[in-house]
């Protein structure tokens, strides 16, 4: 039998570093909150056979009325990080019919620029794969490890950090979603890795573990993550310029 095409969309998280009053994929963006933008990237793409949401447990934001007649399902089965959303989606996918050897492409909903060209591009470089994949850009900035862990999530301007060291980036890509595995695949990463931790960041990770190595396909400095109160202006400049690349 033909495999088909999943997706799972992640909207389970807070997004406490971007300064939103709501989550910041409710948040919203030339006319829509950012969720509307990834559900309608897969919603363009008709090979999909469902598109899964993952909501937290206690999401109250959550609006249909925001997302007009995308075609889309919910299931209020977030856990408390990334992986464990993961899993519990990858769980309800089979009251859609998905089996182990369909594909599944993993999203975050707040990567608003995902383009259905960037699917479809991912989706055409992976089919054959035995494997898997993912999109991701190349690092172009000069990397720098600092003395204080709290580099990704500092707040405090008064802080005074460091430099310890120059990282040499070469071979270093910045990873992206969607990430495209067999659902098989993902689930049997989940269970023998037995783990579920914040270093697991994303899917690719979790096959890394096991000595798997996905593919990696070129994405797009327009599918960014939303992650600080600056991006939304960045994401409208993105998302009011039409563009399908």
């Amino acid at each position: 039998m033909t495999p088909r095409l999943f997706a799972l969309i992640l909207c389970a998280g807070n997004g406490s570093r971007a300064g939103s009053p709501i989550p910041k994929q409710y948040q919203m963006v030339a006319g829509h909150n950012l969720l509307y933008y990834s559900i309608a990237a897969f919603d363009a793409c008709s090979e999909f056979t469902q598109t899964l949401v993952v909501l937290a447990p206690d999401d109250v934001y959550f609006d249909p009325c925001h997302l007009g007649a995308l075609r889309y399902a919910i299931k209020h089965c977030g856990g408390k990080i990334r992986c464990e959303s993961v899993h519990n989606g990858l769980l309800k996918l089979a009251e859609f019919g998905a089996c182990a050897s369909d594909w599944v492409l993993v999203h975050d909903a707040a990567r608003p620029g995902i383009t259905p060209r960037l699917i479809r591009t991912l989706v055409a470089a992976v089919w054959d794969d035995p494997v898997g994949g993912i999109v991701a850009i190349p690092v172009v900035d000069t990397l720098k490890r600092i003395t204080s862990s709290k580099c990704a999530t500092i707040i405090d301007k008064s802080s005074k950090l460091r430099i310890s060291s120059t990282e040499p980036r070469d071979y270093l890509w910045q990873a992206q979603t969607p990430q495209m595995f067999r659902i098989g695949i993902l689930q049997e990463a989940f269970i023998q890795a037995k783990m579920c931790s914040d270093a697991a960041t994303d899917e690719a990770f979790m096959l890394e573990s096991l000595g798997y190595r996905p593919q990696i396909v070129q994405g797009s400095m327009r599918n960014f993550k939303v992650t600080y109160p600056e991006d939304f202006a960045l994401a409208e400049a993105f998302l009011t310029h039409k563009t399908m690349y």
